[in-house]
């Protein structure tokens, strides 16, 4: 048997205890063809680079799978009739990690980061100074006289 990695996304507007019957489902699949899912992470509902079938977030799943192919092709082929599926990618591994994703990880550190600190050069509402929406006021008024043309 090989080794898979599949991330999957589902639609914005179904609710996360959808989505874990949809995981339940695949894995399902995986297990009667003969296989194994190792480990499984819900993702959440992420933000998406570009709109996918009128969803700009999707909730992300990963799957690490120990099954034959035709077990692998068969949850594919599931998971395109499926229309809460927007889209899935599964790749071939050498070996499966034990320890959470990259995205698990970054989880963790985003808590022990802190707040933004001072932006250097800004006053506290955001601007440089001045009156103008931050460019330095003009001497003798806010307009510039106008010349006089003959006519």
């Amino acid at each position: 048997m090989a080794f898979y990695e599949c991330v999957y996304i589902a639609r914005q507007d179904i609710s996360s205890s959808q989505v874990d019957a949809l995981t339940e489902q695949f894995t399902g699949i995986i297990t009667e063809n003969g296989g194994s899912v190792g480990k499984t992470e819900y993702w959440g509902l992420r933000n998406m680079a570009y709109r996918v079938k009128k969803n700009r977030k999707g909730h992300y799943v990963l799957l690490n799978i120990d099954a034959p192919a035709a077990a692998v092709q068969e949850m594919e082929r599931v998971m395109r009739i499926n229309d809460d599926v927007l889209r899935t990618l599964t790749l071939r591994v050498d070996e499966l990690e034990e320890e959470p994703s990259v995205i698990m990880q970054n989880r963790g550190n985003r808590d022990e980061r802190g707040g933004r600190g001072g932006r250097g050069g800004r006053d506290d509402r955001g601007g440089r100074g001045g009156d103008r929406g931050g460019r330095p006021p003009r001497e003798g008024g806010d307009r510039a006289p106008r010349e006089a043309t003959a006519s």
